[in-house]
């Protein structure tokens, strides 16, 4: 999609959708961020011992479902932004930025569009959620525990590559479901799919199970420095915050 939006429109083509890329992230990874690391302190020990598996689990699975529940009508907003340069000239929807998405949508199908799909955007973001943030946790409890690692940025970035390729590898089918699924045309009152089942019936029949992969390592190459810079931002203005404030 790059490609068709470079010719489409320039470079600048490139960064269509960014207004509602960053209200996403705004709404998204804040609110989930910021509710895994407040449940993860709750269930910590009174001696600082992290919570078990299954409960860091829970903290991610229910961080991630309100999270995406939050960001779900930037989401819809950015991936038709982003693909309306693959679409011929009559049938794109020329949104002006993230605002205007949102009114339009609203206005002319309703305000319930804006959370169209949004199972499949909350049973993603569980996945993401659990593979990244617990994946992290993990990793990191586990490298400090080999003695090879001390809590600084060296081990924070290991730990955050390793979250990078778990969330990538989870997410990815379930991605493609709800993308297909929020980027569908309804044609007189018959939608593309029926639900993500539907989705991922018809994409392993007609492309193949693999093809739930297809484009791994541009889609590793985004979570990835996302992925880094996340974790390393986060423990840093944590760390900040405690020498300030506690």
């Amino acid at each position: 999609s790059s490609g068709i939006n470079a010719e489409y429109g320039g470079v600048g083509g490139l960064y269509k959708g960014l207004s509602a890329a960053l209200v996403r992230q705004l709404l998204y990874t804040t609110t989930r961020v910021g509710i895994y690391t407040s449940l993860f302190d709750y269930f910590s020990g009174e001696d600082g011992s992290p919570p078990g598996f299954l409960t860091k689990a829970g903290c991610a699975l229910t961080a991630g479902a309100i999270g995406s529940f939050v960001g779900t009508p930037a989401e819809i907003s950015l991936i038709r932004m982003t693909a309306d340069g693959g679409l011929p000239p009559e049938k794109r929807r020329n949104y002006k930025g993230v605002h205007n998405a949102f009114s339009r949508i609203a206005k002319e199908e309703g305000i319930a569009t804006l959370w169209r799909g949004c199972g499949p955007t909350v049973s993603r973001a569980i996945v993401v959620n659990i593979a990244q943030l617990v994946t992290y946790s993990s990793a990191k409890e586990k490298l400090l525990g080999s003695g090879y690692f001390q809590d600084n940025i060296v081990c924070h970035f290991a730990s955050s590559m390793i979250s990078g390729f778990a969330t990538t590898v989870a997410s990815m089918p379930v991605d493609i479901c709800k993308t297909r699924i929020q980027n569908m045309k309804v044609v007189d009152g018959v939608p593309e799919y029926k639900g993500a089942v539907d989705v991922f019936l018809k994409t392993v029949r007609s492309e193949g199970f693999f093809s739930l992969w297809k484009g791994f390592t541009p889609y590793y190459a985004r979570i990835g420095p996302h992925t880094v810079l996340m974790f390393v931002f986060l423990e840093q203005l944590n760390k900040t915050y405690m020498k300030l404030f506690v």
